[in-house]
C-alpha cells in the first residue's frame, strides 16, 4: 500500500492568490484547520471527511492538521500534521508525516502536530493580524486555542514585538475564490455527474412496484463505489408516492405501490467534488394523465431556466424564468386561479412549488458563493451576474399534497427534475445528461430494464 499525493501545483496557485490578497491588506498570519474526526459511537467513527477550504488549500486530507499562511516580505506556508507512527498505521493505515508531507504537497515547512502548542506563539509574533475563516462549521476549539496561543506570544514578547490585536474571517474571500472552477475542478466535477447519473440509470431500472425504498439507495450506493465515488455528496433521497412531497425525505422502508411516482434526489462526491441530480419517474414505467401533465410543466419550466442560465443572465433569472412557466401550467390545470402575473405577484404557486430553482455546486453540495453582487457588506445587493466557470444546479419542481380544495387526481404527486450546470461563455453546459429527463425516454428505459 502507498500514498497517492494529488498535484500540488493548482494548491500552490491558490495559497498564492490568498497570499497576495493578505499582503493586499497589509499581511498577516492565517491559520486554516480542517474538520476533526467524529466519534459515532464508543470507539468507531464515522468517515471522515476534511473540511472543503482546507483541503481547497491543500489537497491534504488526512484529519489534525493546520494549515499557517504567513504573508510578508517572504510568504511562507506552514502545515502541522500527524507524525508517522507505524504501530497506528498497523490499525488505520498510512499517514505522511510532516516530512513527506511538506515534500509532495509542496508546503515551505511542515511540523508534527504534536509541536503546535510549542511552535505557534512564536509564528504569530511580528503580525498584527489574524486571518481565519470563522465561519466555517467547526468545534469552538479552534479558536480557544488561537486565542490562548495569541496571549502566550502576547506574554513572550512584552510588548517588543507586534502580536495579532485585528481578527479577520476570511471565509468570504475564500467563498469567492472557489465559486469560479478551473479546469481540473470542472473536469472532476463533470467526473462525478457522468457516475451519479449511471447510479440514477441503474435505479430506474431495478424500481418496480412492492420495491423499498431502500433497495433503490443500495443500487445508488453500488453503482457511485463501483466507479471511483468515496461516497455520496448527500444522504440520498428516495421518496415514493406521497413521500416524494416531502423535499428531504430520506430512504426509508415505505414500498412503491403501483401507481405511485418515485422521486430521487442523489448524487456522488468524487475527489472532494459534489454531484447533484434528481429525477422522478413512475414505479410501474408508465406516468398517468396527470402525472404526465405535471412533469412536462416541471421540464418545461427547468428548460425555461436553462435558458436563463448564461453570462448574459443573473443569478435569479432562472428562478424568475421557471415561476413564469410552473404558474402559467397551474392555472392551465386549475390547480390556482386568476391571471398570470396576478398569481405571481400573490406567489399562488407557492403552495405547490416552496424552494429555489437552484444553487452553486462544487466541493459542498449547496456551496460557498454569495448569489447576490459584491461588494459583499452591503444591503439590497442586486442578483450576481453569471460568470463563466460557476456551477450551479437547475431544479424546478411541483408537489401537491391532499387538500380539500384541490382535485384528488393530483393529490401525492411530487416532481422534481434536477440537473447540475456549467456556465460557458455561450450559455451552460449540463453535465447530468447521462439519465434520460424526458418522459417518454424515461418509459423507454424502464421498458427495456
Amino acid at each position: 500500500m502507498s500514498l497517492i499525493a494529488p498535484d500540488p501545483t493548482c494548491f500552490i496557485k491558490r495559497r498564492k492568490q490568498l497570499l497576495a490578497w493578505m499582503r493586499s491588506l497589509g499581511g498577516g498570519i492565517a491559520v486554516i484547520a480542517t474538520a476533526p474526526e467524529r466519534a459515532r459511537n464508543r470507539d468507531n467513527h464515522y468517515s471522515y471527511r476534511h473540511d472543503s477550504d482546507f483541503y481547497y488549500l491543500t489537497g491534504f486530507n488526512q484529519p489534525n492538521a493546520w494549515l499557517i499562511l504567513i504573508a510578508a516580505d517572504e510568504d511562507q506556508s506552514v502545515l502541522f500534521c500527524e507524525p508517522r507512527h507505524p504501530e497506528m498505521e498497523i490499525w488505520n493505515g498510512l499517514r505522511w508525516g510532516p516530512e513527506d508531507a511538506a515534500k509532495h504537497f509542496a508546503f515551505d515547512a511542515a511540523h508534527s502536530i504534536d509541536k503546535i502548542n510549542e511552535i505557534m506563539p512564536s509564528l504569530l509574533t511580528g503580525y498584527g493580524r489574524l486571518m481565519t475563516t470563522m465561519s466555517r462549521p467547526s468545534d469552538d476549539s479552534l479558536f480557544t486555542r488561537l486565542r490562548e496561543w495569541v496571549k502566550q506570544a502576547a506574554a513572550s514578547t512584552r510588548g517588543a514585538r507586534a502580536c495579532p490585536h485585528d481578527w479577520l474571517d476570511i471565509s468570504d474571500v475564500l467563498a469567492e475564490m472557489r465559486l469560479i472552477k478551473d479546469a481540473g475542478e470542472l473536469e472532476i466535477m463533470r467526473k462525478a455527474a457522468s457516475i451519479s447519473a449511471k447510479g440514477h440509470v441503474r435505479a430506474m431500472q431495478t424500481a418496480r412496484p412492492g420495491c423499498h425504498e431502500y433497495e433503490l439507495e443500495a443500487e445508488l450506493l453500488h453503482v457511485f463505489r463501483k466507479h471511483g465515488a468515496q461516497s455520496v455528496a448527500y444522504d440520498s433521497i428516495v421518496a415514493a408516492g406521497p413521500n416524494a412531497c416531502i423535499l428531504h425525505h430520506r430512504a426509508g422502508h415505505d414500498v412503491m405501490h403501483d401507481g405511485d411516482l418515485v422521486l430521487i434526489d442523489a448524487g456522488c462526491e468524487l475527489d472532494g467534488y459534489a454531484s447533484d441530480i434528481t429525477r422522478t419517474f413512475p414505479a410501474n414505467g408508465k406516468f398517468s394523465g396527470p402525472q404526465r401533465a405535471l412533469y412536462d410543466i416541471v421540464l418545461a419550466a427547468q428548460q425555461a431556466a436553462i435558458a436563463h442560465t448564461s453570462t448574459t443572465h443573473h443569478f435569479n433569472a432562472a428562478h424568475e424564468a421557471a415561476i413564469r412557466v410552473i404558474t402559467q401550467g397551474l392555472l392551465d390545470e386549475g390547480l390556482i386561479a386568476g391571471t398570470l402575473d396576478e398569481a405571481i405577484e400573490t406567489a399562488a404557486f407557492q403552495p405547490f412549488y416552496m424552494h429555489r430553482t437552484g444553487h452553486w455546486l462544487g466541493m459542498d453540495v449547496h456551496d460557498v458563493g454569495s448569489y447576490r453582487t459584491p461588494p459583499l457588506s452591503s444591503q439590497d445587493r442586486p442578483w450576481r451576474m453569471l460568470s463563466a466557470g460557476m456551477v450551479l444546479t437547475i431544479e424546478p419542481g411541483l408537489y401537491v399534497s391532499p387538500a380539500a380544495n384541490i382535485d384528488e387526481r393530483y393529490w401525492n404527486i411530487g416532481i422534481r427534475i434536477e440537473d447540475d450546470a456549467i456556465v460557458t461563455s455561450s450559455g451552460c453546459e449540463l453535465i447530468t445528461r447521462g439519465v434520460p429527463v424526458d418522459a417518454d425516454e424515461i418509459e423507454a428505459l424502464m421498458r427495456h430494464a
